[in-house]
């Protein structure tokens, strides 16, 4: 069905062997183990970076290159849903006062 080469089996094994014990570090040990408060300080910070990692350079980026103009639907509501969350603190809302924006400048304009 699958034809593996020795090389390639190899290294599914080996990445599978690395998981394992990189995931499983923690259960090793008999002894509690914590972070130090410096790393669980620096910890909280985790999502909103990984989240503006990925959200905005989709706003402010196409394939690639920054957007050349102001004509853009993601852009506005960007903005709307930043200003709907520091008005209300909605995230439900966040999602949907940009959609509300977005979908008309996108679809109706073609923004």
């Amino acid at each position: 069905m699958f034809d593996l080469d020795p090389w390639t089996l190899l290294t599914i094994l080996g990445m599978g062997c690395v998981t394992a014990i990189t995931r499983g570090f923690f259960f090793f040990s008999s002894k509690p183990w914590s972070l130090p408060h410096w790393a669980q300080r620096g910890l909280q910070y985790a999502p909103i970076a990984a989240l503006s990692a990925v959200v905005i350079p989709e706003i402010v980026m196409t394939q690639g290159h920054l957007i050349q103009t102001w004509q853009d639907a993601r852009l506005f509501a960007a903005v709307a849903g930043m200003a709907w969350f520091v008005w209300q603190r909605s995230v439900l809302g966040t999602i949907v006062v940009g959609m509300v924006v977005y979908l008309p400048l996108h679809m109706g304009l073609g923004w």
